[in-house]
C-alpha cells in the first residue's frame, strides 16, 4: 500500500452504472415517510409541493450537468468550488459535503433498522441493533475497498431492487384511487408551502453524489450530464405518482408514520405493507453504498490538492481504491450510526446540501467568464439565467429554513474553517521548519 496518483484509480464506472448510481443517491430513505409529513403540512397541494420541488432541483442539476461537463477529475462540487473560488471556499464546501454523507448515513442506517423490524421485531433490541448496523458497515466498507466495479454492480442491483417495488405499488394503487380524495382545501401560506419544498429536499437530493467519484467514470464529462438528466426525470415521475396513490388511497395520511406501506396495505393487503417495508430495506441499503463511496472520495480528493494529510489520498496497489479514505469515512458513518438517532443525524443535511449547490450554481457563470478553464461539453441554453435562478430559488428555501437547522449548519461551517485554519497553519510551520 503506498501513496498513488489519481490516475491509478480504475475508471471503472460504466454509463448506465452512473445511471443507477445517481438515481440509488436520489431515492433513499425520504420518499418512504415525507408523502405523509408534507401532507399533514399543506394537504392535497402537497401534490404541488411535489411538482415544485422538482423544478427547483431540476434547475439546480441542469448546472450541475454543465460544470461537470467540463472536469473528469475526482471531488464533485468540491472540484467545481476549487476551481472557481478561493481554497478555503473549496475545503468548506469539501467538509460539508462529506458531513452531510456521515451523517445521512447514520440517519438512513438508523431508519434501515425500524424497517428491518418490521419482519424482525428483536432488530431494535441494542444488542441486535448495534450488530446489524456493524455488520451493514463492515459489508459495504468491504465492498468498496475490493474495487469500484464492485460498489457499482452492488449498486446496480439494489436500483433495480428499489425500483420494482415502487413501481408496483404505482401501478397497483392507481386503481385504488378515489377522485374524491384530490378535492383543494384552503390555500397554504407561502411558509407552510415552502416549507414543505425544503422538507422535500431530502428526498430529491443526493444527485450529487454521482459527480464526486467522476476520476473512475469512463468518460465523465459526456455521462455525467446524461446521467443527471435521465435520473431526475425518472425520480421525479415516480415520485409525483406516489404522492398521488398515497393521497388517493389512504385515508388520514396526514398521521401515517409508514404512508407507502399503510397506503401498500390498503389496496394489496398484508402482502403489500411486507412489499413495501422490503422495499424500503433495498431502498436504504443501496442508498448506504451509494453515500459511502461519494463520501470517501472528499478526503482523497482533498489530500490530493494537500488540504489534508497525503496518507489519507493513498491507493491501494492491489485494489486501484482509495483506501485509507474508505476506512477513515465508514468508521466516522459507524461511530455516528451507533450513537445518533434518525432525526439527530439529519440536522444539518438540507441547508448544508442547499449551500453547496449554490457553489456550484454560481460555479457556472464564474466558469463561463473564464477562457482558461477545460471546454464544457453539455452546454445548457439561457445557463446564466438558470444558475441566478437557481441561487434566487436557494435563498428562498434557506430564508424558510427552521432555526435549528440553520444554526447547527453554521456551527458546522465554523467547525470546518478552524480544521482548515488549523492544518494551514500546520503545513506553514513545518515549510518555515
Amino acid at each position: 500500500m503506498q501513496n498513488q496518483p489519481e490516475a491509478d484509480l480504475v475508471r471503472g464506472i460504466r454509463r448506465w452504472d452512473l445511471v443507477a448510481i445517481t438515481i440509488n443517491g436520489i431515492i433513499g430513505a425520504g420518499i418512504f415517510g415525507l408523502p405523509s409529513k408534507v401532507y399533514s403540512l399543506i394537504g392535497t397541494y402537497s401534490l404541488i409541493a411535489f411538482v415544485a420541488c422538482a423544478l427547483v432541483v431540476a434547475l439546480i442539476i441542469l448546472c450541475f450537468a454543465e460544470v461537470s461537463s467540463r472536469f473528469d477529475e475526482t471531488g464533485g462540487p468540491y472540484l467545481y468550488a476549487r476551481e472557481a473560488f478561493q481554497p478555503a471556499v473549496a475545503f468548506e464546501i469539501g467538509w460539508l459535503i462529506w458531513l452531510v454523507r456521515i451523517t445521512a448515513f447514520a440517519a438512513n442506517c438508523n431508519l434501515l433498522i425500524n424497517y428491518v423490524s418490521f419482519f424482525w421485531f428483536q432488530a431494535t433490541s441494542p444488542l441486535w441493533r448495534a450488530s446489524i448496523i456493524v455488520l451493514v458497515v463492515t459489508v459495504l466498507a468491504v465492498i468498496n475497498l475490493l474495487g469500484i466495479r464492485q460498489a457499482a454492480i452492488v449498486s446496480n442491483v439494489f436500483t433495480v431492487g428499489k425500483l420494482v417495488p415502487i413501481i408496483l405499488f404505482i401501478a397497483a394503487g392507481l386503481f385504488f384511487v378515489k377522485p374524491s380524495a384530490y378535492a383543494l382545501g384552503p390555500t397554504p401560506t407561502t411558509g407552510a408551502f415552502s416549507q414543505s419544498v425544503l422538507l422535500l429536499v431530502y428526498a430529491f437530493t443526493g444527485f450529487e453524489m454521482a459527480t464526486i467519484p467522476a476520476g473512475e467514470v469512463r468518460d465523465p464529462q459526456k455521462s455525467l450530464p446524461r446521467a443527471l438528466l435521465i435520473a431526475i426525470v425518472v425520480v421525479a415521475t415516480l415520485y409525483i405518482m406516489i404522492e398521488v396513490v398515497c393521497v388517493g388511497t389512504l385515508p388520514g395520511l396526514g398521521a401515517s408514520q409508514k404512508p407507502l406501506a399503510d397506503a401498500g396495505s390498503q389496496f394489496l393487503g398484508a402482502a403489500g405493507g411486507a412489499i413495501i417495508s422490503a422495499g424500503a430495506i433495498i431502498s436504504i441499503v443501496g442508498n448506504l453504498n451509494i453515500l459511502l463511496l461519494s463520501g470517501s472520495r472528499l478526503p482523497f480528493a482533498m489530500a490530493e490538492q494537500k488540504q489534508l494529510p497525503a496518507f489519507v489520498g493513498s491507493v491501494h496497489r492491489h485494489f486501484f481504491t482509495p483506501w485509507v479514505s474508505i476506512l477513515i469515512t465508514a468508521g466516522l458513518m459507524l461511530f455516528l450510526t451507533l450513537k445518533s438517532s434518525f432525526v439527530l443525524a439529519l440536522t444539518i443535511s438540507a441547508i448544508a446540501r442547499l449551500a453547496t449547490y449554490a457553489a456550484t450554481c454560481l460555479a457556472l457563470p464564474v466558469f463561463r467568464a473564464r477562457r482558461e478553464v477545460p471546454k464544457a461539453m453539455f452546454r445548457l441554453p439561457g445557463g446564466t439565467i438558470v444558475a441566478i435562478l437557481s441561487l434566487l430559488l436557494i435563498v428562498w428555501l434557506v430564508r424558510n429554513a427552521p432555526v435549528n437547522e440553520v444554526r447547527a449548519t453554521a456551527y458546522a461551517t465554523a467547525a470546518g474553517l478552524l480544521i482548515y485554519l488549523a492544518y494551514w497553519l500546520y503545513k506553514k510551520r513545518v515549510n518555515h521548519g
